[in-house]
């Protein structure tokens, strides 16, 4: 594992039967401490798993991505960890980003890690790059500061930001938007990014996220989030010029500039 800190490695899985071994064996490969919350599988997803040595939580019937992450990050509190990584159970992350993560990570405390899906972005169907690309402006206005790829379900989550999150409303894909929100009004948690390959596992099974429910759902949500601070021109001007970190640790140098986001989207 890289670096000095303790980390566990949380994936949250629904029917993913033919990807999980693989995806856990390689988490493994790079932390010794996995947790896998199966989310009411009805196929063969928890028999894939058998003689792994792995943190193993089985809900009885599915009830949601975020119910089965504050499982995981309770269960990552207990074992005294650093922080969490997480990944989601269908091929979409590689398990070969976890050391890159770590390393931003040990460079920067309370920070949010995200692995931002941008080498080979043209490879995303159009219709989910549009969708996140709305989500990051609407997030960001929320967050207090620019953000790429924010529906990213790999990322580094310090200690005080999942004890934080046991306690966010578990409201499915909503879930991961609201820690991004909370952990930077109450923590003043910043965001950085590293970039990770664009990767869609549509061998295994179509994705759970439905773009254009979830995405409502997302859109409305986060749009309440920035009414109830108030100020919202005042709070849009101040996420649209505070810069995210772009982190590369396989290269020199950092990306802040203000126009980083908008020009990866171009």
């Amino acid at each position: 594992m890289s670096g000095a800190l303790r980390a566990a490695v949380l994936i949250p899985c629904l029917n993913e039967e033919r990807a999980i071994r693989a995806i856990v064996e390689g988490a493994l490969s790079h932390c010794e401490r996995v947790i896998v919350v199966d989310d009411g599988s009805s196929d063969g997803t928890v028999a894939a798993l058998h003689g792994l040595p792995i943190e193993l939580i089985r809900h009885e019937r599915p009830g949601g991505k975020g119910n089965a992450l504050r499982a995981g990050f309770r269960r990552a509190l207990e074992l005294g960890v650093d922080g969490v990584v997480t990944m989601d159970g269908d091929g979409q992350h590689f398990y070969g980003d976890i050391p890159r993560l770590l390393r931003v990570a040990a460079q920067l405390p309370n920070t949010i890690v995200v692995g931002a899906r941008l080498i080979g972005r043209e490879r995303q169907p159009r219709i989910r790059r549009i969708a996140n690309d709305i989500a990051d402006w609407g997030i960001a206005w929320a967050v207090g500061q620019r953000l790429i790829d924010s529906q990213s379900g790999q990322r580094w989550y310090p200690l005080e930001v999942v004890k934080l999150a046991v306690d966010v409303a578990p409201q499915g894909f909503v879930f991961e938007a609201d820690i991004l929100i909370e952990a930077a009004r109450r923590l003043g948690t910043k965001v950085a990014a590293v970039p990770i390959e664009v990767r869609y596992a549509g061998e295994f099974r179509r994705s759970h996220f439905k773009p254009l429910r979830d995405f409502c759902r997302i859109t409305s949500h986060v749009f309440g989030r920035v009414v109830e601070v108030g100020s919202v021109i005042r709070t849009y001007g101040i996420a649209r010029t505070t810069p995210i970190q772009l982190i590369d640790p396989d290269q020199a140098g950092t990306a802040t500039a203000p126009g980083l986001a908008r020009s990866q989207e171009s």
